[in-house]
């Protein structure tokens, strides 16, 4: 396996911080934002293993599109796949690695969502435990790129640590654990004691995932698992600069001036990127950042009405903003 990143942030000796991946929120400009916050590690959001296959002769699909990056303006680039058949894991892993050229893959086994479970994916695909490792191997055989994989602390009757002895053998170079099972879905406390057990039997990187939205979470969940990182997801949608936080180890305060600022700086961003179109997805992103503002129900319904930079300029500058 070469160039394994994995290995470098290992040896800094710091909290490895990654943006763990979120269907509909870790696109190119969110990335960026977590970027320049502090992230070690920024995740993609889910792509089909499936339609990467189905349009393998295709340069110029929706898969691909989602899958952009910029190299200069990102952290370390890990795009993650999702899906059940490893036929079309081998062949998506080729051409990511040619047409994408991220740092590194990671295959999603902690999805809870209806549709993705359906499919004999994510968190499903979990609980088979041979499905699992010839989909992974299905990745190493077509790729040299580091490999990291996604899981929960249970999924059925398979735990985190029967998943991780079924490929202990594998050259995996990362996993990310989320502490709650299959059945809490992303509600209830995430167990990170989960790090020590699997410890043993892996000696790539770990990291912890789950619940952890703000700095005192952050330090609490790097105690009891002993874990090498964090990946944040929810509560880095609330508060991006948590990166900074953890980092630096210090709470910052953001006030409705900074949001509304960030708010302005990030649909700016998206669509100097994609177009004004893309504010349509951008609503249900700008909906977290402006929680425990006062005026906060009345900001968002305006928020999700968003459709030009011009009406959202107009909207933040009844908040004080002046851009």
């Amino acid at each position: 396996m070469s160039n394994n990143f994995w290995e470098k942030l290992k040896s800094s000796g710091r909290p490895i911080m990654a943006l763990a991946p979120m269907a509909g929120f870790t696109d190119i400009a969110f990335r960026q934002i977590c970027s320049a916050y502090g992230a070690d590690v920024v995740y993609s959001e889910m792509a089909s293993a499936t339609a990467l296959y189905y349009h393998q002769d295709d340069n110029d699909n929706d898969t691909l599109r989602l899958l952009q990056w910029d190299e200069k303006k990102e952290a370390n680039f890990v795009v993650q796949l999702f899906g059940s058949k490893p036929e079309h894991f081998g062949v998506a892993a080729k051409i990511i690695e040619k047409k994408i050229k991220p740092q590194g893959l990671d295959i999603n086994f902690g999805c809870p969502v209806s549709k993705v479970i359906k499919q004999g994916a994510g968190a499903d695909l979990m609980k088979n435990l041979k499905g699992a490792r010839d989909v992974i191997e299905a990745v190493l055989a077509n790729s040299s790129l580091p490999l990291a994989v996604k899981i929960r602390a249970k999924s059925g009757e398979v735990e985190a640590l029967d998943f991780v002895k079924n490929i202990a053998d594998l050259p995996i170079a990362a996993i990310m654990i989320h502490g709650r099972s299959l059945n809490q879905g992303f509600a209830g406390e995430a167990d990170f004691s989960i790090a020590e057990k699997v410890q043993p039997y892996f000696k790539g990187v770990i990291l912890m995932n789950g619940g952890i939205n703000d700095l005192a979470a952050a330090k609490r969940a790097l105690a009891l698992s002993g874990a090498d990182g964090l990946g944040l997801a929810r509560g880095a949608l609330a508060r991006p600069w948590l990166f900074q936080e953890i980092r630096e180890d210090r709470e910052i305060i953001y006030g409705q001036a900074e949001i509304c600022a960030l708010l302005y700086r990030h649909a700016s961003l998206l669509v100097s990127l994609k177009g004004e179109a893309a504010l349509v997805e951008w609503r249900k992103q700008s909906c977290w950042y402006v929680q425990g503002l006062a005026g906060a129900s009345n900001l968002r319904s305006r928020l999700v009405q968003v459709s030009t930079l011009k009406q959202l300029e107009d909207i933040l500058k009844d908040y004080g903003f002046n851009n």
